[in-house]
């Protein structure tokens, strides 16, 4: 599966560059973690619920940034585990630049990864499907974050209709919902 995609931020980019590295704003924005506890230098563990179709799952993983080249790209090596769902692993390059407007920043990303289990069996569009809305919630929320912390509309709605608690929708609502 690849995934390449551009978002426009609405801060600096050594706003950007920080809010990207504080595991408690991305636990906020990344959908469905539990997670992200510091595992030695850059590196750290996730654990976090996934639904991909009928696939459900609890992934516990490893994350770790290298090529690193402050406040301008790194790349993210990521692997997990979901049990019988299956597992992931791949690489993902981001890189910031100075947005077209001022005080903004352009993010690009380009990712590359591998499921297998039951999560390949499941198909490759649903897959990459499923990656792309996810992407697109964080980054719905990390823009909301980066404004002030607001939660985005679709989120605070979904909350309540859903009936979860707040900021812990599930994936499975989410995914069947488009």
């Amino acid at each position: 599966m690849e995934l390449t995609e551009t978002h426009t931020l609405p801060v600096p980019q050594a706003r950007a560059w920080e809010a990207l590295n504080d595991t408690s704003i991305l636990k906020a924005c990344i959908p469905g973690c539990d997670s992200i506890d510091a595992d030695g230098d850059n590196a750290y563990n996730v654990a976090m619920t996934a639904a991909v179709g009928p696939v459900k799952a609890r992934f516990k993983g490893r994350m770790e940034l290298t090529n690193i080249d402050a406040p301008h790209t790194y790349t993210i090596v990521f692997e997990g585990q979901g049990g019988a769902a299956g597992f992931s692993k791949g690489s993902a390059t981001v890189n910031l630049e100075p947005g077209d407007e001022a005080d903004t920043t352009k993010l690009s990303y380009s990712a590359n990864a591998q499921v297998g289990g039951k999560l390949a069996q499941i198909g490759s569009r649903l897959v990459d499907g499923a990656a792309r809305k996810i992407a697109g919630e964080f980054f719905k929320r990390f823009s909301a974050q980066l404004q002030g912390g607001q939660e985005s509309p679709d989120v605070a709605a979904d909350d309540e209709n859903g009936g979860e608690e707040k900021g812990k929708k599930s994936w499975t609502a989410w995914i069947s919902k488009s």
